[in-house]
């Protein structure tokens, strides 16, 4: 029982492993494929229907698409104060 476990937690782990090395144009590509198969889980053909899409090349996977942040008020320069040590 033991080793089976070991077993399927290996094959998980090259799986996420091997999709997570492989290059973006593979991937689309092989997610395509993946998602010709009938019988897909719901959770499992969304992440297969992402991973199909064209990627925007910058790698953050839409950031580029979020609101805008407003700006922080800070100063443009700080004072730095260093404190000597007492002697030992």
């Amino acid at each position: 029982m033991q080793t089976l476990i070991v077993a399927v937690l290996v094959c998980a782990c090259s799986a996420y492993v091997l999709w997570t090395l492989m290059p973006s144009g593979a991937r689309r590509a092989l997610a395509s494929a993946l998602l010709r198969t009938p019988h897909l889980p719901r959770r499992i053909e969304t992440r297969l229907q992402k991973a199909a899409r064209a990627a925007s090349g910058c790698g953050c996977d839409g950031c580029d698409r979020s609101e805008k942040k407003p700006a922080v008020n800070t100063p443009s320069s700080q004072t730095i104060t260093f404190h000597p040590r007492a002697p030992r």
